[in-house]
């Protein structure tokens, strides 16, 4: 197979798996607020958002608590901000982009499944069985611009 065919088949394998192509960076939920205001008024309102806040003393630093009650493990991006669940949001930002869902699927937008939900909601004390999973996702996650 010819190089150019490898790196459009690297290329088609990132953008499936959700991965980056272009060095995809966080941005952070402030940003996402500016044209979903009414999705982050509501996260504001939830355990997600406040996610950090319920670590005690050396779990704000320990890798295996920030990875579900910090975006991106990192207490730089406190809480369960929208990226969690959607993906670094660097490369599909900008409205043009927003406004067309495979484009922005494309650049990285990923649409949270049960799994997503399921990947930190797992085991004693973190288990949520009264989570209804389907009204969470559905709810105030509404998948288009606004």
């Amino acid at each position: 197979m010819k190089p150019m065919r490898w790196v459009l088949l690297g290329l088609i394998v990132m953008v499936a798996f959700g991965m980056s192509v272009a060095g995809n960076d966080y941005i952070g939920a402030a940003k996402c607020k500016m044209c979903h205001k009414v999705q982050f008024t509501s996260w504001e309102a939830t355990g997600h958002a406040k996610a950090f806040d319920q670590l005690k003393g050396d779990e704000a630093a320990n890798p295996d608590c920030l990875k579900c009650h910090a975006t991106n493990a990192s207490a730089e991006l406190p809480g369960v901000q929208c990226e969690s669940c959607h993906g670094a949001g660097s490369a599909y930002k900008k409205m043009t982009v927003m406004k067309d869902h495979d484009a922005a699927v494309a650049a990285g937008l990923l649409i949270p499944t049960v799994d997503t939900c399921k990947s930190c909601h797992t085991g004693a004390p973190h288990d949520q069985k009264t989570i209804d999973y389907a009204a969470e996702i559905g709810g105030v996650h509404e998948h288009k611009a606004k």
